[in-house]
């Protein structure tokens, strides 16, 4: 099975609808040019970008010693991409205009490393991919779930895993995030031209997209849907400072799975430790549905068999 899924995912860069496009007859030759630089390159002219370092010489080619220079939060739009083999260091150069006066060529090496896209998805891509980040999260999640486990020990409250709340919501909200985690790692390692397209050109559209990128975009929708279920769940079975602790073991729970699950998918391990997740919560379903097989008619409440009510007191035969 896991076989499978990885041979899927390595097929799947190739289900871009502009690259089944750059076969048809009917496009123009721009059009087409247009389209082959973006399956190649991943971004194409057009494409605006933000400058990320503090600061970043333009060379006027073919004049060297001419230099323009833009600073850290100049936008820049991507003019121009030409090829030269004569050069060691990158042979692929790319025009930069952040204004009539202010234009200039930087190698691509340096366009991926020190723009980022000014699109808003692409910025917290940005953000939120950066390793150092990732580990003083991971690092936060642990310190709150040690901190909440010791409070738990010395005075039990409602607890996510652990004395969960009379509710499958929040479980299944770590488990669509561990899900979404597991699909962007594994785009990372079998798929990353697909990635990075994605990248230069978001959306939160999971239409017209790789399969790969479709779940993973509809994970994102699904995860947005499960938390606020999950909230709603929290509040309606808690009440004062159990639903702060609550929320935040929650939320550590989460950042903790999500870190976990994109550490050991880059192991291949994940996908093994997914399944055992994806188990344990069915198994958990399965002896909800059988303990609670009633709901009452009245408040909706789960009931263990026909009668009296106990959340609010209606009969139900």
């Amino acid at each position: 099975m896991v076989y499978i899924l990885i041979g899927l995912m390595c097929l799947a860069g190739c289900h871009y609808p502009y690259k089944a496009m750059l076969e048809s007859e009917e496009l123009e030759q721009q059009t087409r040019d247009s389209l082959t630089m973006l399956y190649e390159r991943h971004y194409a002219p057009g494409i605006n970008l933000e400058l990320e370092a503090d600061s970043l010489n333009l060379a006027c080619l073919p004049l060297q010693n001419c230099i323009n220079m833009i600073y850290k939060g100049d936008r820049v739009v991507v003019a121009e991409i030409r090829k030269d083999t004569t050069d060691q260091v990158d042979s692929i150069w790319v025009k930069l205009a952040h204004s009539d006066e202010v234009q200039g060529w930087v190698h691509e090496t340096d366009l991926k490393h020190l723009f980022v896209p000014i699109d808003s998805i692409s910025q917290a891509i940005h953000v939120f991919s950066g390793t150092n980040k990732a580990v003083f999260a991971f690092m936060l999640a642990i310190f709150i779930a040690f901190f909440l486990i010791r409070d738990y020990q010395q005075q039990p409250f409602k607890l996510v895993w652990f004395n969960d709340i009379d509710s499958l919501y929040p479980l299944f909200l770590c488990l669509v995030v561990s899900c979404s985690a597991t699909l962007y790692e594994s785009m990372q390692l079998f798929t990353p031209d697909t990635w990075e397209t994605f990248y230069y050109y978001p959306t939160f559209s999971p239409f017209k997209l790789p399969w790969i990128l479709t779940l993973f975009i509809g994970s994102l929708w699904l995860i947005i849907i499960a938390t606020i279920t999950a909230v709603s769940e929290v509040f309606r079975h808690l009440s004062g400072w159990s639903i702060a602790y609550y929320l935040v073991g929650l939320m550590a729970a989460c950042v903790f799975c999500y870190l976990f699950f994109m550490l050991t998918t880059h192991l291949y391990i994940g996908y093994f430790f997914l399944l055992l997740f994806l188990l344990v919560f069915l198994r958990r379903l399965y002896l909800r549905t059988l303990r609670y097989p009633y709901r009452c008619g009245q408040c909706g409440g789960k009931l263990r068999q026909k009668g009296i009510c106990p959340h609010c007191h209606a009969m139900n035969n």
